[in-house]
C-alpha cells in the first residue's frame, strides 16, 4: 500500500479546486445584487486594462516580427511567400495572440491583484470595510473580476492587430507588400469560425485571471510573507488554468469545425 504522503499533493489540489469553485459561485451570486459599484469597476478597467496596454502592445509587436522573420525563409524556399499574411493572421487570431496575451496579463494583472488584496487582507483593511458596513466582496472582488473579464478580450484584439502590423512591416521591407494588399490577404482567409472561438475563450481567460488573483489575495494570511505567496501562486495557478481552458476551447472548436 502506498504511503499517505504520496497522496498529499492530490488532496491539496482538490481542496484548492473546491475552494476556488466556491469562490466563483459566490461571485456569480454577488454580481447581480445591487448596489453596483460602477465607479470602482471603471477604475479597475482603467488600471487593469489601459495600464497593461503598453506591455501587451510591445509583446504583440515583437511576436508579429519574430513569427514572420522565422517563417518567411521557409515559405520563400517553397515559393509560397504569398501565403505569409494569411498564415500569420490565422496563427495569431486563432491561438498565439489570445494565449500569449493572456499569459502576459496573468503575470502582470494576476500578481498585482493578488498582492494588492493580500496586503489589504493582512493589514485588516478588508475587516475594517466589513465593520463599516461596506460589502468588501462586492466592492473589491466583483469589480476586479468583471474588469478582467471585459478588458482581456479587448487587449487580445489590440494585440492581434499590433502583431499583424509588426508582421506587415517585415513583409513590406522584405517583399515590398503594401498595407492594403497585406490586410486584404489576412481578412480574405479569416473566417467567422476563426474569430468566434478565439474571442469567446478570451472572456474565459479574463475571468480565470481575475478569479484566481482575487481568490489568492482575498485568502492571504500569515503576514507580509503571505502577500508574496499570494501574488506568486496567483500567477502560477492562473497560467495553468489558462492552458486547460485553451485545451478545452480547441476541443470544442474542432467539434464546431466538423459540424
Amino acid at each position: 500500500m502506498l504511503p499517505n504522503y504520496l497522496f498529499e499533493p492530490l488532496r491539496i489540489y482538490f481542496i484548492e479546486a473546491g475552494a476556488i469553485t466556491r469562490f466563483a459561485i459566490r461571485f456569480l451570486k454577488e454580481v447581480f445584487k445591487p448596489p453596483y459599484e460602477f465607479q470602482e469597476f471603471f477604475k479597475q478597467c482603467f488600471l487593469l486594462g489601459y495600464k497593461t496596454l503598453p506591455l501587451v502592445g510591445v509583446t504583440g509587436f515583437i511576436m508579429g516580427l519574430v513569427l514572420t522573420l522565422q517563417t518567411r525563409p521557409t515559405l520563400v524556399e517553397f515559393g509560397a511567400e504569398a501565403w505569409m499574411p494569411s498564415m500569420v493572421g490565422i496563427s495569431i487570431v486563432r491561438e498565439i495572440g489570445p494565449v500569449v496575451t493572456a499569459l502576459i496579463c496573468a503575470g502582470k494583472i494576476g500578481s498585482s491583484i493578488g498582492a494588492e488584496l493580500g496586503s489589504m487582507k493582512v493589514t485588516e483593511q478588508i475587516d475594517a470595510m466589513e465593520v463599516s458596513g461596506t460589502n468588501p466582496f462586492r466592492y473589491l472582488i466583483v469589480t476586479r473580476i468583471l474588469a478582467t473579464t471585459i478588458m482581456i478580450p479587448i487587449l487580445v484584439i489590440l494585440a492581434d492587430f499590433i502583431a499583424m502590423t509588426g508582421s506587415y512591416l517585415v513583409e513590406n521591407l522584405k517583399g515590398a507588400v503594401t498595407w492594403q494588399l497585406y490586410f486584404n490577404q489576412v481578412f480574405a482567409h479569416l473566417d467567422f469560425s476563426d474569430i468566434l472561438p478565439a474571442t469567446v475563450k478570451s472572456f474565459f481567460f479574463g475571468f480565470a485571471i481575475g478569479l484566481v488573483g482575487c481568490y489568492k489575495g482575498y485568502k492571504a494570511e500569515k503576514g507580509t510573507a503571505g502577500v508574496g505567496r499570494a501574488a506568486n501562486s496567483a500567477v502560477v495557478i492562473a497560467s495553468m488554468i489558462l492552458f486547460v481552458i485553451d485545451f478545452l476551447a480547441v476541443l470544442v472548436a474542432d467539434v464546431f469545425y466538423e459540424l
